[in-house]
């Protein structure tokens, strides 16, 4: 703690006094200007930790105050203390605490325990609260909030910065709702330094230039995570008690691995991050990916954190190199992507931090479009691009701070205004770029029949609410009634997504319908993609999206019901009667028609991005269905060029290049389908760890066997003798072809979909094409063959590639 410059006749006692007042200030966070305001208690009364609280009643902060003083009727376990939880303040009209406080930033704690004080229904208490002109909640629900979240309380924290040396906290009951009040437990001010002036923020997606945010700026807490650690309590924060939760619930995937510091190591603040920042026990804890370096380029450590769609948000990073051997520059070296896109490249913990032990972070601001919840994703991989002596991530903490004030739900200021003055010289930039998409958005809704615009599912940052005219939107309570309530017996599929039910609607048309799990990791994001997907593109071979439901924070969509469930389920592990070899070619032909019309078929060409059996659906005739698209991107304009964007997919299907290099393309679908080649071929999973080494991967196991000419002993002996050798040519050089390393390699889904069907041609009249085909199939030159025209170079018929190929061009009518 630094003291100020002091007489040279101070004595030395006096000296001792003050350090020792500083001291305890520091470790008791008693410092000039702490507010402690226990809501509806006439005495003091100490919290668990010891810390003192005044009642209201009485109090120099309500000099007329009004309300009701009232007690809990009940103590739930899990209330972390008595104080300030089970007295509340409720008002039934506005009411004004005023706080005279010293001018500069402060941490505001507004504790709320939802439960029933005395004759008010604790579902009535809609309100909001403001700090002067500065809206912090607006509509707010405690009871609401707490149910969403299975939380028996709950503490708002709000960084302000008060400038006028009064801080005025006005609780409003709705104007919106009858019979509503206000209520607050528990009222706590802090004094802090300005934690939020940082030397290098950045606003991920919109260009370089530094953000900088307005001193009245309010920052809300949203989530404060010791990562790779565990809980950190308020009084174990370093001076300001702030609470630190563990990481653990949020990880997504591979969780990486979770260490604690060398014991020999000290960790050192350096003069950019002060030793206010974040407690040591947050930079003493990391989590990193591991030591396997080939595992870790085949998987990025990932976190979902959801948040209030429709708001600015600041992230911070915090990092320190806490494990011997990590010493110098170039070491681990890797990439942050946030919503998908890249927040940072190159980044070196030693490089920012100085040395090992040595304490950074780094800011980084996202907006988010839209209504209700969405998904913040922050994944970390190693960036090769600087050869770095370990292939490895490593983050010790985060926090995410909401700016209320630029919500478009909150405030009737838009984030274009909310960002005046923020931006310095940027600030002009930033709005014509915000302007003119919002005018390039209404010009293409204009020109469609469906709200929705494909092309910018690549933006997380412009979510917004799922609407769609095309598709019906159900309430709640119909989809209970189709459900049964969402009877455990109609389960028909369990997912990451959640459980998907069989039910009916309209009087017996029966449907599928996928319920959101609340505590699924997966979110608004891709339920907003599936639905725009599918109601932008029909066609036969895609999953038809019949309506959806979001009404009580409810993510539900309904489809289609197909009555044969998965590709999957009549492989393996199924107690599903075989499929025939033909059944197995028609189903693979009609995924592969359905991938085909989304690379090729729309403006913009969509890749799936999550191929595999179980997102290939069967109906009532086993016609194949593509499903699933919430992973789903728009893809550039020309084929063969490719994105950049954090992995996803599933493991066993993903392309090798798209792991290496973050490089998306069509041909990423390609080797996923030709991977579910070989799975309907051998009728066995993609990943098997049971198997000895060389034959855990299908994939790999597969090309092994294709090379030495034994691929027909690996074959589904269920089908093995029905296969012709012609067909079974032709069907293992085009799967070979897809699960190329490089994707320039790899055959278009045109090109896959046109062999598939000269397969079910020769295996369907093998004979008719036995004296053409012997020796010609097997060579036949797939990179010669088009999507667009017949191959002149094949050595079928031409009579039947132009009846092939007129299938594929009018593929509805098919």
């Amino acid at each position: 703690m630094v003291l100020p410059t002091l007489p040279v006749t101070l004595t030395f006692l006096t000296l001792l006094a003050l350090f020792s007042i500083a001291k305890a200030a520091d470790k008791n966070s008693t410092a000039s200007g702490l507010i402690l305001l226990n809501c509806g208690a006439s005495t003091q009364d100490n919290d668990d930790s010891g810390r003192t609280w005044d009642g209201d009643t009485g109090s120099k902060f309500a000099p007329l105050l009004e309300g009701v003083a009232a007690n809990a009727s009940y103590q739930d376990p899990s209330l972390p203390s008595r104080v300030p939880c089970m007295t509340a303040r409720i008002f039934t009209s506005n009411y004004t605490y005023s706080f005279p406080v010293s001018a500069g930033r402060m941490f505001l704690r507004l504790y709320f325990y939802p439960i029933a004080y005395e004759n008010y229904v604790v579902s009535d208490a809609f309100f909001g609260v403001t700090a002067g002109n500065l809206v912090l909640l607006n509509g707010f629900s405690a009871w609401q909030t707490a149910q969403a979240t299975s939380s028996a309380y709950l503490v708002r924290e709000f960084s302000v910065n008060v400038s006028l040396g009064s801080l005025d906290l006005t609780f409003a009951p709705s104007a919106d709702q009858n019979g509503s009040y206000a209520f607050v437990n528990g009222i706590e001010i802090v004094p802090t330094p300005d934690i939020f002036t940082t030397y290098d923020t950045r606003f991920v997606g919109i260009g370089t230039t530094p953000f900088s945010f307005a001193a009245d700026t309010v920052f809300q807490t949203m989530y404060r995570l010791n990562v790779g650690g565990e809980a950190i309590s308020p009084t174990n924060d370093s001076g300001f008690y702030r609470s630190w939760a563990e990481d653990s619930p949020y990880i997504f995937g591979d969780s990486g691995i979770s260490f604690s510091k060398d014991s020999n190591l000290t960790i050192t603040y350096t003069p950019a991050v002060p030793n206010y920042t974040a407690p040591i026990d947050v930079y003493g804890t990391a989590r990193s990916m591991g030591s396997n370096a080939q595992a870790n380029l085949n998987y990025n450590l990932k976190w979902i954190l959801p948040v209030d769609a429709g708001f600015i948000y600041l992230l911070r990073f915090h990092f320190c190199e806490i494990k011997y051997p990590f010493t110098k520059i170039n070491q681990r070296s890797f990439f942050i992507y946030i919503n998908d896109q890249t927040a940072q490249r190159n980044m070196d913990v030693i490089g920012w931090s100085g040395g090992i032990g040595r304490t950074t972070y780094r800011d980084y601001v996202i907006s988010t479009i839209g209504s209700g919840q969405v998904d913040v994703w922050i994944e970390l991989q190693p960036d090769l691009s600087s050869n770095p002596e370990y292939s490895d991530a490593i983050l010790n903490g985060l926090e995410i701070f909401k700016l209320p004030g630029s919500g478009t739900n909150e405030s009737k200021v838009d984030m274009r205004a909310a960002l005046i003055g923020t931006i310095g010289g940027f600030s002009l930039m930033l709005i014509a770029i915000l302007s003119t998409h919002v005018i390039c958005r209404r010009k293409k809704v204009k020109k469609s029949s469906c709200k929705t615009d494909y092309g910018h599912l690549n933006r997380h940052t412009e979510q917004r609410k799922p609407t769609c005219d095309l598709v019906r939107h159900f309430s709640f309570a119909e989809i209970q009634v189709a459900t049964k309530d969402f009877d455990g017996a109609l389960i028909i599929g369990r997912g990451g997504f959640g459980n998907v039910y069989s039910g009916d609607i309209d009087g017996g048309t029966k449907v599928a319908i996928k319920r959101c799990n609340q505590k699924s990791q997966q979110g608004f994001h891709e339920f907003q993609t599936e639905i725009e997907m599918l109601c932008n593109f029909r066609h036969r071979h895609l999953v038809s999206l019949i309506g959806y439901c979001e009404e009580k924070n409810e993510m539900i969509l309904v489809y289609d019901y197909m009555a044969h469930g998965t590709l999957r389920e009549h492989l393996y592990n199924t107690r599903n009667p075989p499929l025939s070899w033909q059944q197995r070619l028609e189903i693979c032909i009609g995924a592969a028609r359905g991938l085909h019309y989304l690379h090729t078929g729309v403006e913009l060409g969509i890749i799936h991005r999550d191929v595999k059996s179980t997102n290939i659906l069967l109906d009532d005739r086993f016609m194949a269905k593509v499903s699933d698209f919430g992973l789903s991107k728009a893809s550039p304009d020309i084929d063969n060029t490719h994105m950049s964007t954090a992995v996803k997919g599933t493991f066993g299907y993903l392309d090798p290049e798209y792991f290496r290099l973050q490089r998306l393309t069509k041909k990423s679908d390609v080797y996923s389908f030709g991977v579910v080649l070989f799975e309907t071929l051998c009728a066995r999973p993609v990943i098997n760890t049971e198997l000895p080494d060389e034959q855990v991967s299908l994939r790999d196991w597969a090309l092994s066997c294709q090379k030495r000419g034994v691929l027909k002993e690996i074959v589904d002996p269920r089908v093995k003798e029905e296969i012709t050798p012609e067909c079974f040519r032709i069907f293992a050089e085009i799967a070979e072809k897809c699960v190329a390393d490089r994707s320039i390699d790899r055959p278009s889904m045109g090109d896959v979909l046109w062999n598939l069907e000269v397969a079910l041609q020769l295996q369907q009249d093998s004979a008719s094409y036995n004296s053409n085909c012997t020796e010609g199939a097997s060579s036949l030159q797939i990179s010669a063959v088009h999507s667009d025209k017949p191959s002149a170079n094949s050595t079928i018929s031409v009579s039947a590639q132009k009846a092939i190929f007129s299938d594929i061009a009018h593929a509805e009518g098919r």
